[in-house]
């Protein structure tokens, strides 16, 4: 017998009992569809790990500002919040510091241009800030170098300032109104997605402004304290441990404050490992328990196949005796395990990939549905169904013909 007329004879068996045929389909079938799930949303939390920290800068230790501990009010005084001396402090006393910069919010209480008017946040950053931290334009340019040593009235907006200020209408040289200052727009940046890992949130750009940070300080009004920065950026040489170097500036900054503990040292870096050991934790769990599906896949179908091999006793005697060999026998119910586990395991993907679909589209999280993990676990899923039904086979394959034909 040829292939063809082996697997036609497996599944003319299966068909004859429709609904065994399916519970038994049920165990290879959520395995698989548990196990396409879970790397898809592993997959989606490794996509949304690099995004942030692509964001953030993989060589960038972002020191933000924070509200001190409640236990030291005593000594709030002996802090002035993030300041220029930080600045001075860390570039002099931190080694493998490629660059340091600040990031100034403005408190922006007017933001009309055109008759149109939104609520935006605005930012004082140097020229050099798209050296540590990627904005990406979608029209212009970022300010200069000169934009910055003259305190030029210039800005860069968001793709969400841009939509709500102008429309559809072009922004790159008009004026928009910031409180009471008055700057050109020169640039506008493209839309990103909101993104937080760890409880650390990734800002989007899509509803900012960044003008130069010689002009906030300057010319706008910057809420309650005139030293205070919002957050600094260092930039590490290539090489440097950011982990070490995010401690020391910790230490550094502890020591600068007075011991108020009003800053936030956030290491990217860090926060990749640890979202890479809770992935590696989640794949643990759910490698578990797709294992245990697949097993209980597996058994269902030595049980089906000893079943088969008992109620077809009787023909397997027939075709011995016609002359059909051992191996004839042995291949149909391997063809009968494999269509089994076949057909769970397509029917598995098809599952996995529509729960996959739905964790994306009900909790907002990205999930990645990869060719390569559909063909392992379509592999898988055959395997564990051929090894189940070696056995049965090979039973039925070493049935004595007279007992056989003598069976009721």
């Amino acid at each position: 017998m040829n292939a063809i007329d082996v697997l036609r004879i497996a599944l003319r068996s299966l068909t004859t009992h429709k609904l065994r045929t399916g519970l038994t389909m049920l165990g290879m079938m959520f395995g698989v569809a548990a196990v396409i799930a879970m790397l898809s949303i592993g997959a989606g939390a490794e996509q949304r790990a690099l995004a942030m920290i692509d964001r953030l800068g993989i060589r960038n230790v972002v020191v933000d500002a924070a509200a001190p501990p409640a236990d030291q009010a005593a000594i709030r005084d002996r802090s002035l919040g993030l300041s220029p001396r930080d600045i001075a402090a860390i570039e002099d006393a931190v080694p493998g510091v490629e660059l340091v910069l600040p990031r100034l919010e403005v408190s922006v209480w007017r933001l009309i241009a055109a008759g149109a008017k939104t609520h935006a946040n605005a930012f004082g950053v140097s020229a050099r800030h798209r050296e540590a931290l990627p904005l990406a334009l979608a029209e212009g340019r970022f300010f200069s170098s000169r934009d910055e040593l003259f305190a030029l009235q210039r800005c860069v907006i968001g793709a969400g300032v841009r939509r709500d200020l102008f429309g559809g209408a072009p922004a790159i040289g008009r004026d928009i109104q910031i409180n009471d200052l008055w700057c050109e727009v020169i640039g506008v940046l493209a839309p990103q997605h909101a993104i937080s890992i760890d409880g650390v949130d990734a800002r989007t750009s899509n509803d900012e402004i960044y003008l130069p940070i010689t002009t906030a300080l300057a010319k706008l009004d910057r809420g309650s304290s005139t030293a205070s920065l919002g957050e600094i950026i260092v930039r590490l040489a290539p090489g440097t441990s950011a982990n070490e170097t995010g401690a020391q500036i910790g230490a550094l900054l502890g020591r600068v404050h007075g011991g108020v503990r009003d800053f936030a040292v956030i290491v990217p870096e860090q926060l990749l490992e640890h979202s890479r050991e809770t992935r590696h934790l989640f794949d643990l769990v759910m490698g578990l328990i797709a294992g245990i599906s697949l097993l209980v896949g597996g058994v269902g179908i030595v049980n089906v196949m000893l079943a088969s091999v008992l109620e077809q006793t009787r023909e397997i005697g027939v075709r011995r005796a016609i002359g059909a060999r051992r191996g004839d026998i042995q291949r149909q119910f391997l063809a009968s395990a494999f269509s089994l586990a076949f057909i769970g395991g397509v029917l598995g993907v098809a599952l996995g990939i529509a729960l996959s679909r739905g964790v994306a589209a009900y909790a907002g999280w990205p999930t990645v549905v990869t060719f390569p993990s559909i063909a392992l676990l379509l592999g898988v899923s055959i395997g564990v169904g051929v090894i189940a039904g070696f056995y049965p086979a090979r039973r039925a394959a070493h049935l004595d013909p007279i007992q056989a034909l003598g069976a009721a």
